[in-house]
């Protein structure tokens, strides 16, 4: 699936991945491929890209925001984040 991660600074990543972890505001979820389309709010905390199948990983500190799935695309818009 495709991800694109963007701040109001910068766009921190752009590619394919397996999956993706997040802090949502309610507690932390997780998207993979082909999820049905949906749109949530983010919290403060770490997000993690399942970059491979193999346990290959990348990880960001978060300060809130939001994403949106449609069409195995995802967009994440970040109030600031940092990689870990």
């Amino acid at each position: 699936m495709q991800i694109e991660i963007l701040t109001p600074e910068k766009k921190l990543f752009t590619g394919d991945v397996y999956g993706v972890q997040l802090p949502g505001v309610n507690g932390s979820f997780e998207i993979l491929e082909k999820h049905a389309p949906m749109v949530s709010a983010l919290g403060n905390g770490v997000l993690k890209l399942l970059l491979d199948k193999s346990g290959k990983n990348s990880k960001y500190s978060i300060d809130g925001g939001f994403i949106e799935v449609l069409n195995n695309k995802v967009t994440v818009l970040l109030e600031g984040a940092s990689e870990i």
